[in-house]
């Protein structure tokens, strides 16, 4: 399955939430990741970011489908596609 995941973090937490998400998942801006991923895996980085959040402060996203969907980008492209190997 292909998901982008959004987050808003407090800052003491933020650079925990990112290095967790760049092992997995490929980094699009400021708070949005992207990529194609197993069930299973897509089953731990849930609970790993359960365990990194506080419930009670912070927001995460996460938008499944069934593949990657098509690009549209307007102004700069923080970190283009084409760097993933």
């Amino acid at each position: 399955m292909y998901v982008v995941i959004v987050y808003d973090v407090a800052v003491e937490r933020v650079n925990r939430v990112k290095k967790f998400l760049r092992q997995h998942l490929h980094w699009v801006q400021n708070s949005v990741f992207e990529g194609e991923v197993t069930r299973a895996e897509f089953e731990r980085i849930k609970a790993t970011l359960q365990e990194l959040i506080d419930e009670e402060e912070d927001s995460i996203v996460i938008y499944k489908l069934r593949s990657m969907p098509a690009r549209e980008v307007m102004g700069v492209e923080k970190n283009p596609m084409s760097d993933v190997i």
